[in-house]
């Protein structure tokens, strides 16, 4: 190992990198790595178990190291974003989805009603009672209540936690 010299302990050489001791982020990094690899189907799950054993038992880099010597580089997973552009987060795309998925639902459930309606309506040769009325429209008022609520508490929102960021209205 180094020598210590001096008055301040300061230390003359220092091992290797590959001696020198590994913390839980290094080996859950390796571990992170190597289920990313079983996961691509690099490793087999017999493989993977033991590497990850052997990443949590690891003591030094060097031992890190061998456990992802035959694996590709990590590569990123994420692509880089645009200057100025902004991503939404997961749960904004869910949710975006959710709405757009109610609001197709309400639409197909809607025009199919209406088809019916129709049919029945010229089959029969007389006025039936627009009955899908009712499918379309409490369904369609809910969604657009809960659009413009959704709308109006994004604004309160923000305004509700500028004025307690500031101190206002205290």
């Amino acid at each position: 190992m180094g020598r210590i010299t001096g008055m301040m302990d300061m230390v003359d050489d220092q091992p290797p990198r590959n001696q020198m001791r590994a913390a839980d982020s290094d080996r859950e990094r390796v571990a992170e790595r190597l289920r990313s690899a079983h996961a691509e189907g690099r490793l087999d799950l017999t493989e993977y178990d033991e590497r990850v054993q052997q990443a949590w038992a690891a003591r030094t880099y060097g031992e890190l190291e061998v456990l992802t010597a035959d694996l590709p580089p990590a590569q990123s997973s994420a692509a880089p974003v645009a200057r100025g552009e902004v991503q939404p987060s997961g749960r904004q795309q869910r949710h975006g989805r959710g709405r757009h998925g109610a609001v197709a639902a309400w639409a197909s459930a809607s025009a199919i009603n209406l088809v019916i309606w129709a049919i029945v309506s010229l089959t029969t040769l007389s006025w039936v009672y627009p009955w899908w009325v009712w499918v379309a429209g409490p369904w369609g008022a809910m969604l657009l209540a809960g659009r413009l609520s959704r709308r109006g508490d994004r604004g309160g929102r923000r305004g509700r936690q500028g004025d307690q960021r500031y101190g206002a209205g205290l």
